[in-house]
Order: structure tokens, then C-alpha cells, then sequence
């Protein structure tokens, strides 16, 4: 079973509608026929707001991307179920994948908390403050001044603890991240790797990894080559890396991933589509055992579902 934290399949089906396809096998990195194909357990949907949306389109962007998460994925699939809480996911049937939708940046409220709360009516359980940039939430990783949360940041925390679901911290600069993570009951990093690793401003310093561990939390490996090494091509045995660091933190009942499939324009080699994570689950197995690959996969997101 996987448990796959981060795709951006709905910003693709935003971009290009009439293109795209979800059922087929290969217009994009994670389809229909894919999650069935390696028996997809979760698979996390994130609604990402593209950069050149202006104020007063981005939140009808977020309900578009909600249709589109039920009209091409949920209504034409009998076996692909809406998951809204660890019960829903837990009546799954052996056949079943439950689909869960997530928030990717606090651009698509616009300064709103009562549309944080129509897009936690509509089903969105893991919320991430930012992307990159700066919002009015916080600043993102690759935003110069590095500032933490604002007023409104707290705001959308205290609404996130409230309803216990996940505040996703990948994205957020530093100072961002230690305030969150003071804030934040249940914090997560959906797609983020280690610093000491690769030292992109996107990866988590040991610190950082270190205390999501002290808060029983979720670190989902990401399959973005530039977050995997230096160079940009990466290959399977990068994943490992960063697992192992994290292990070797204290992290074993900590790791996830997430692939953030369709949100990336390289890929790790033997690892360009869903269905290759046969090629990942073959690699995990020269090094861990049974019991650490399942939660890996999906155990340790999965028992972290408080909603």
C-alpha cells in the first residue's frame, strides 16, 4: 500500500483541460490506470494556485480545481474514493484508493479565514501556508527576507488546530518553519529532503527534522531531483540517502513521501511515473526490512491522521 502525500495532478488538469487526461496511462506522472496498476492506496491532491492569478481569481481558481478533483477523478471511478478522515480511509476496501484533497499556499484565501473554512467544507484536510513566495501567511524558502508568520498565519493555524488536520510546513522559510511549528498541533512536511543532503533552501536542516520528530510528525521524502542532490539527476539510490539520514536522526517512524508527481519537470531515473514505484519499493528492500518499508509507504502518514 502507498501513501503518496503530494501530486500536483489537479494544477495540471487547471493548466490544460482539454489536453490532459487522468485516464489515460501517460499524459501525466500519476493517471487512473497507474494507481490501479500498483494498488495506490492515499493519494494526497493539492490545490496550488498558479503565481500569475491576481487577487479576487485565486479562490474561484481553488473551487475550480475542487470540480475538477470530482469530475475527472472521484465521479468517473468507482474505486477511487473521497477521503475526508482516518475513518474514511480505514473503510476502505481492499480494491479501494481513497483521494484527499490538500492546500498548497495561503494565496487561495485571500486574506479570508472564512474561505479556509469553505475549502475544509469541500474536503481539504492538510493546508500548506505557503509556496516560495511570500503571502499573508508567511514567507516561502526562496522569498529574501525570511520572515515568520504574520497575524493572518496564526489565524489559519489556530483554524487548522481546530479542526486537527495537518499544517504542512514544506515551503516555508526558516523562521517561518519555527513559528509554525510552535503554532501548529499537527504539523507535517508533505515534500521536503534533508539540507545536509542537498542543500537546497527547500530541504529541512537537522534541527528542523529533529524537532517534527519531537512532535510526532511526518517527513514525506520527495522524488524533485534538485531537492535529492547537487546536480539535478538523480537516480533511486538519492532517495536512500535521504531516508537514511532522517533514520539516522531518530527519524525511522517519521518518513513518508511524497512525490510531488506532476509538479516536476525532471525526474529521478526508473522513477518518471506512479507506477515506478515498483522500481523505488525494489531499492528500499536492499536496505530495510518489511515492517520499515510498509510504514514508509504508508504506515507512518497514515496512523498521523488525527481529522
Amino acid at each position: 500500500m502507498i501513501f503518496d502525500a503530494h501530486c500536483d495532478v489537479l494544477m495540471k488538469l487547471y493548466l490544460d483541460p482539454d489536453k490532459l487526461s487522468f485516464q489515460s496511462k501517460e499524459d501525466m506522472h500519476i493517471t487512473y490506470p497507474q494507481l490501479k496498476e500498483r494498488g495506490a492506496r492515499v493519494q494526497l491532491f493539492a490545490i496550488y494556485i498558479p503565481s500569475y492569478l491576481k487577487p479576487g481569481q485565486r479562490f474561484q481558481a481553488a473551487l475550480n480545481m475542487v470540480n475538477l478533483f470530482h469530475k475527472r477523478i472521484i465521479e468517473p471511478h468507482l474505486d477511487i474514493k473521497f477521503v475526508t478522515s482516518k475513518e474514511d480511509i480505514d473503510n476502505l476496501q481492499k480494491h479501494e484508493t481513497g483521494a484527499m484533497l490538500t492546500l498548497e499556499g495561503a494565496e487561495a484565501v485571500e486574506e479570508d479565514i472564512g474561505k479556509l473554512e469553505t475549502l475544509y467544507r469541500l474536503g481539504v484536510r492538510s493546508v500548506g501556508l505557503t509556496w516560495n513566495w511570500a503571502n499573508a501567511a508567511a514567507d516561502g524558502a526562496l522569498e529574501p527576507r525570511g520572515g515568520g508568520l504574520t497575524n493572518f498565519g496564526y489565524e489559519m493555524i489556530d483554524f487548522l488546530n481546530e479542526k486537527r488536520i495537518w499544517t504542512d510546513v514544506s515551503h516555508l522559510c526558516e523562521k517561518a518553519f519555527w513559528d509554525t511549528l510552535e503554532a501548529a498541533r499537527f504539523p507535517i512536511a508533505s515534500h521536503s529532503n534533508a539540507y545536509s543532503i542537498c542543500p537546497s533552501p527547500r530541504n529541512l536542516r537537522n534541527g528542523q527534522i529533529e524537532a517534527l520528530i519531537n512532535k510526532d510528525s511526518v517527513i514525506g521524502v520527495t522524488f524533485v531531483p534538485q531537492f535529492l542532490n547537487k546536480t539535478g539527476i538523480a537516480e533511486l539510490t538519492d532517495i536512500i540517502r535521504h531516508i537514511e539520514h532522517i533514520c539516522s536522526l531518530g527519524g525511522e517512524e517519521h518518513v513518508g513521501f511524497g512525490s510531488d508527481f506532476d509538479g516536476i519537470d525532471t525526474t529521478v531515473k526508473g522513477l518518471s511515473f506512479y507506477r515506478q514505484y515498483d522500481n523505488l519499493i525494489g531499492t528500499l528492500q536492499r536496505y530495510y526490512t518489511d515492517k520499515q518499508i510498509k510504514n514508509f509507504l504508508y504506515g507512518n502518514f497514515n496512523r498521523r491522521i488525527k481529522c
